[in-house]
């Protein structure tokens, strides 16, 4: 391999949003994430709503889904 030319591949920490805190290699440096496999539903099997910009309420009052709470 020839020297000087290739990015420093360092451990860094990744820190997801709901806490969770691991460590890997990466290129990039320090990681902040928004959803992790400790919070992701895929690898929980519990159903978590991530609304945007009241995307759920804009659709149920498009489709006229009323919400009984």
């Amino acid at each position: 391999m020839k020297k000087g030319i290739h990015p420093k591949y360092d451990e860094v920490t990744v820190t997801c949003a709901c806490g969770n805190k691991f460590k890997t290699r990466s290129t990039a440096g320090n990681l902040k994430i928004e959803i992790c496999s400790a919070c992701h539903p895929f690898f929980t099997g519990k159903q978590k709503f991530l609304d945007t910009a009241g995307r759920i309420e804009k659709f149920n009052r498009k489709y006229g889904v009323k919400n009984d709470k």
